[in-house]
């Protein structure tokens, strides 16, 4: 099963965007920094931007910037604007009825995953992506004029 690094992404738009310190970063400077096509991070920014969470700035120096501080942004914002559907899937197709274990496998399960999918958000509204900089900087905060042009 693939797994999504959209939210990782997005963490780290978020992270670097507030690192340039309200200078507007480009999608190629933010592809450059994640290793990834400019086209991926445009369209994470969309999803972002849709949820509030950044703003573009139009014309020459423009480019992607938070829409609000850093401290005001918390990881589940980040994640609930980029991965749809839930962390985890059940059984796409209806297990057996006839079997006792497939008959009542997914009310078993979905409680449990529920509860997971419930923690997992709770942690994540804990952290900023203030706290993520401020991470960052504590191994060593990148100089962002630093970066690799692409």
């Amino acid at each position: 099963m693939p797994v999504s690094s959209r939210f990782a992404v997005a963490v780290h738009i978020l992270t670097l965007l507030d690192v340039k310190g309200g200078r507007p970063a480009t999608s190629e400077y933010i592809a450059s920094s994640v290793n990834t096509n400019p086209g991926v991070i445009r369209r994470l920014l969309g999803q972002l931007a849709r949820a509030g969470l950044t703003t573009s700035r139009l014309g020459a120096g423009g480019g992607s910037l938070l829409a609000k501080p850093a401290a005001h942004i918390r990881l589940v914002d980040a994640y609930r604007a980029v991965e749809s559907g839930r962390v985890f899937a059940l059984h796409h197709a209806t297990p057996s009825a006839r079997c006792p274990v497939g008959r009542h496998i997914q009310s078993a399960l979905s409680s449990v995953v529920g509860r997971a999918e419930r923690a997992l958000e709770e942690e994540l509204a804990e952290v900023t992506v203030a706290d993520m900089v401020a991470s960052v900087g504590a191994r060593g905060r990148p100089k962002v004029g630093n970066l690799p042009r692409r």
